[in-house]
């Protein structure tokens, strides 16, 4: 049960990272340095995610 909460949760939060991310990249650029500190911490909630699906 836990498991399955966690991953859902988990799902919303990269949305939600990856709405920001984009939001950034559009006023920002995508080079700039807070738009690829927000990409990084998109990658490693992914690789949680994949992680938990192994």
């Amino acid at each position: 049960m836990f498991y399955i909460l966690y991953k859902k949760v988990l799902r919303v939060i990269i949305e939600i990272k990856r709405k920001r991310m984009y939001r950034k990249a559009q006023a920002l650029g995508f080079t700039h340095p807070e738009v690829v500190n927000c990409s990084q911490q998109l990658d490693n909630l992914l690789n949680k995610y994949t992680k938990q699906a192994a």
